[in-house]
């Protein structure tokens, strides 16, 4: 059957007037929900690693509106009171998300987290002082289970709803319709649906058998077991203490250094990429431009000096110490050993860290990067028996000491294991020239900090026995020198 001419005419008109409908409302689409305006420009390389995108917005980002009233909505489920600050995070004046979290307009705007957030170190030299940050530090202050939890609980809560969220967004944003209208039919349910789905993969972190984290801490291999390769949950349990990763280029891989706490990586190229595609939650969305992150990040953190002791040093002790340092530390921490792993059988400290990876977790994660077309040296594929003995630059800076963190300073790592403080708060700030770490006891460290408990599984104090025996004179002098390191 065929139109009569005057049909078709208005059916061509419709058609055409269709199509110029559907080139500005595609354009609006694209515009509101999926345009990438790049990780935008930083005035220092320092301002960058702090707040610069690497690309997790996009699969792992959370609207920045519902961001910003999640600690409103659901301050019950906070920690304590601040907001994000009630998990450790620092934030500077003048800056309108804490330290490692990014902001990037995706459509519409939305928060990730970059490597700052578990390495810029902050310290204080007495409570009523402003935070010194150190980037490239260890985050020994954030407590990221509780973050963790804080956004799989929100999901699960039922005010995470459109009815409650949006009063709370439109006190504080100036949205026009779209985006009113897009935020309550669309994002809001869409940012519910990812966060459960995260609760799987997150289960463990709910396990009453594990004790918490704590301050500075997280479970970085079965972090990488969970998110990466998407293994099931076993029943291994390591927390490790946030790494400094300043001066990278100190690692040599062609003499036999390795990475990671149990040397489970070759060098830091890998390092960083595994870190990075696991704040990315998915394959990169440009190989390219996550690429270009990692060369800056290894040409930044290649670069970054380890921080120079902040106190008073008294130099004819420190070059007592040195004499002392030579004689019983720097086989291990100076020389051909240094950045290479020590047996657990010579160390002693706590295994847990251990038995989270093997070398068929390694293959497997290496697989995984691997089928995304990106090229590394990758993890070790070999079983792990010790701990990498650590260069010590910034090592005033690195407490709570040994791999868990179970020790709350370098005077009392250097007392017999049996000596050693068991229970202590890790996390709070304000630091202890006299004992080489952060303030440890008392009401404010308590506030500020997280309970450890060395009895605790993971959490063990025991090992390195080595210099505890020195005499007093010794260790004091020892101590002197390490702040210079």
């Amino acid at each position: 059957m065929t139109c009569r001419n005057h049909d078709c005419r208005w059916l061509k008109l419709i058609a055409v007037a269709l199509l110029f409908l559907a080139i500005p409302l595609g354009y609006l689409g694209y515009d509101r929900f999926f345009r990438d305006r790049g990780p935008g420009e930083f005035a220092s390389a320092d301002e960058r690693f702090k707040y610069g995108s690497i690309g997790a917005e996009f699969d792992a980002g959370i609207p920045y509106w519902i961001f910003y009233v999640l600690p409103r909505v659901f301050a019950d489920k906070l920690p304590g009171p601040g907001g994000y600050a009630a998990f450790g995070a620092a934030w500077e004046e003048g800056h309108e998300l804490p330290v490692g979290f990014t902001k990037r307009r995706i459509g519409f705007d939305r928060v990730a987290n970059n490597c700052a957030a578990c390495h810029v170190a902050s310290y204080r030299a007495q409570a009523d002082a402003t935070p010194t940050l150190v980037p490239a530090g260890p985050n020994h202050t954030l407590d990221l289970e509780a973050f963790f939890r804080f956004l799989v609980d929100c999901a699960k809560d039922p005010r995470f709803a459109a009815e409650t969220l949006m009063p709370e967004i439109e006190l504080a944003a100036d949205l026009d319709w779209i985006d009113r209208a897009a935020y309550r039919w669309l994002i809001i349910p869409i940012t519910k649906k990812r966060l459960l789905e995260r609760e799987e993969q997150f289960k463990w972190i709910y396990r009453h058998d594990f004790p918490e984290w704590g301050r500075g801490r997280d479970d970085a291999m079965n972090l990488t077991k969970y998110f990466m390769i998407r293994w099931p949950m076993d029943d291994s349990f390591g927390p490790t203490d946030m790494p400094s990763v300043w001066n990278l280029k100190k690692y040599r891989p062609e003499q036999g250094n390795r990475m990671n706490w149990a040397g489970d990586s070759h060098d830091a190229r890998s390092v960083i990429m595994d870190s990075a595609l696991g704040l990315l939650g998915a394959e990169p969305h440009s190989k390219r431009d996550f690429l270009g992150q990692i060369d800056w990040l290894l040409d930044y953190l290649g670069r970054q000096p380890a921080p120079n002791y902040p106190f008073a040093i008294d130099a004819g002790l420190a070059a007592r110490g040195q004499a002392v340092f030579g004689d019983h530390c720097a086989a291990c921490h100076a020389g051909d050993r240094v950045g290479n792993v020590i047996p657990l059988n010579l160390v002693k400290t706590d295994p847990g860290r251990l038995g989270t990876w093997n070398e068929r977790a390694a293959r497997e994660a290496n697989r995984v990067v691997a089928d995304m077309g990106i090229e590394r040296r990758g993890l070790v594929e070999a079983p792990l028996d010790g701990y990498v003995a650590q260069f010590l630059d910034g090592i005033w800076l690195r407490a709570p000491y040994l791999h868990n963190g179970s020790v709350p300073s370098l005077r009392d790592l250097l007392l017999a294991p049996e000596l050693r403080p068991k229970v202590f708060w890790r996390g709070y700030d304000v630091y202890d020239p006299e004992r080489v770490g952060f303030v440890s006891q008392g009401a404010a460290a308590e506030r500020g900090g997280s309970r450890h408990d060395t009895t605790l599984r993971g959490n063990g104090n025991g090992g390195h026995a080595f210099g505890t025996a020195l005499p007093e004179a010794d260790k004091t002098a020892l101590i002197e020198y390490l702040k210079t390191l």
